[in-house]
């Protein structure tokens, strides 16, 4: 007889035990927390582009110029140019502490499809309510609606509106640069979204500032490379392969964004110390389909975060020494996925509610998130509170004997929703007779972390 035969054998015979142990009568299955179909997002995201006069005008300190070129080629320092009307042209701004901005009735700089837009060579440039549009289409000569070289240290892009564009924003090298409150559309002719390029392209910048902006029909909406010390706060990506998108990328923070209809929420790669916390991802279901994506990740801080109806609330590949706290994981295909021996990890106050599979793992190990102190919620788990402090003495076991089964005999999968099954699964919780690999929590919550998250459910 085969190892495998002997070992499904044992495994079956210990099924038989805890058949017989699960008839213990002071554990009790917690009330499944129901989620309503569907929830409303702020997603319909329609935007009107501004008008733009066809009359031109280009003014420094009361002088008018024939072009935008012109107008701040003339601009000292500390000087403000103002432009109205639609100017075909490719700016090049090289004076440092230039104000560049649209007048009352608006302006558009118009790349005609060749290069980038707007180039930024002077220190602490600020470009205000323009609409910039029409870039070049070439990737890889990066083109963009606004590229800032290395020497833009400073820069300030408020209120901006760039469509048409390869890349929106191009940080090449430059520091402590804002991009605030503007509006970035690609190309959604090009039908292939890898084809395109990044919202905002944030390359070895550190105590940039990334705020208030809408991104959609890109590649990546926001993507770092060797950018240290960001802080990107509520900005909204949608229609893209990955709404935000870290490589290499250390000590950065990621609050209060909204990431639905993407390929992956958050995809965050090879990095060190980031801090994420009270980020939403819906419904990004794409190829890869992950609300928040933990690839080789160290030392960092998930907290707080709604994640709902992905393909995988949390996908968790080879990340160590960080803490996954108090987030909602609500209507996943699955909840969390860990893999490729995540060790380190502190996973305690989440609340896995109405997932179709609240985890999966492919360890080979039994592994504990939470110790002895407090757990995770999870809905329809068999719990029972006798000292009434919102944690069950009973542990949970939301990957173990039968997903195990499963895995490495996939014949006995059809048995997985049977009653002898279900008794296991309650058995295991109660009587560890035997610790199959998986995961175990010793001390679930009795009631969900998160007293607000039928909110997401509501359809109104």
């Amino acid at each position: 007889m085969s190892g495998r035969a002997v070992e499904l054998g044992f495994l079956l015979a210990v099924v038989g035990m805890l058949v017989v142990a699960a008839t213990a009568p002071f554990v009790v299955a917690a009330p499944e927390a129901e989620a309503e179909e569907g929830f409303d997002l702020d997603t319909d995201r329609a935007y009107d582009a501004p008008e733009v006069p066809d009359e031109t005008t280009a003014t420094v300190d009361g002088e008018t110029f024939e072009s935008a070129g012109a107008a701040v080629d003339a601009a000292d320092p500390g000087e403000t140019v103002v432009l109205e009307g639609r100017f075909d042209e490719n700016l090049t701004i090289n004076e440092s502490d230039v104000t560049v901005r649209a007048g009352e009735a608006g302006a558009a700089i118009d790349g005609g499809g060749e290069g980038n837009v707007v180039l930024v060579r002077g220190e602490n440039v600020t470009l205000d309510g323009l609409w910039v549009r029409n870039s070049g289409y070439d990737a890889g000569a990066e083109h963009a609606g606004v590229f800032l070289d290395e020497n833009a240290t400073g820069a300030t892009l408020q209120d901006l509106y760039l469509s048409g564009i390869t890349f929106g924003v191009w940080v090449d090298g430059a520091d402590e640069v804002t991009v605030a409150d503007s509006r970035i559309e690609g190309r959604e002719d090009i039908e292939r979204r890898t084809d395109r390029g990044n919202g905002i392209n944030l390359w070895e910048t550190e105590d940039t500032v990334i705020h208030g902006n809408e991104i959609t029909d890109v590649r990546d909406g926001i993507y770092y490379s060797w950018a240290q010390g960001v802080v990107t706060t509520d900005n909204t990506m949608w229609d893209n392969r990955y709404g935000v998108h870290y490589m290499y990328s250390d000590n950065n923070r990621l609050e209060d964004n909204l990431a639905v209809d993407n390929d992956v929420g958050y995809a965050l790669m090879v990095s060190d110390e980031l801090t994420v916390v009270n980020n939403t991802a819906a419904r990004n279901d794409g190829t890869s389909g992950h609300g928040i994506l933990l690839k080789d990740i160290e030392r960092s801080e998930v907290r707080g975060n709604a994640l709902m109806e992905n393909a995988n609330g949390l996908y968790v590949y080879n990340t160590q020494d960080s803490s996954i706290v108090e987030n909602l994981l609500l209507r996943n295909d699955v909840g969390m996925h860990t893999t490729a021996e995540s060790e380190g990890l502190e996973v305690v106050a989440n609340s896995f509610i109405s997932n179709t599979d609240a985890v999966t793992t492919t360890t080979q190990e039994l592994e504990v998130w939470n110790g002895t102190d407090r757990g995770n919620y999870w809905s329809g788990a068999q719990t029972v509170d006798l000292d009434s402090d919102g944690q069950s003495e009973v542990r949970h076991r939301p990957a173990g004997l039968v997903e195990y089964l499963e895995t490495e005999n996939p014949q006995v999968a059809v048995f997985a929703d049977s009653p002898a099954f279900d008794a296991v699964r309650l058995a295991e919780s109660s009587f560890p007779v035997v610790e199959a690999p998986g995961i175990v929590d010793q001390r679930p919550l009795a009631e969900p972390h998160h007293d607000d998250w039928r909110k997401y459910a509501d359809n109104s």
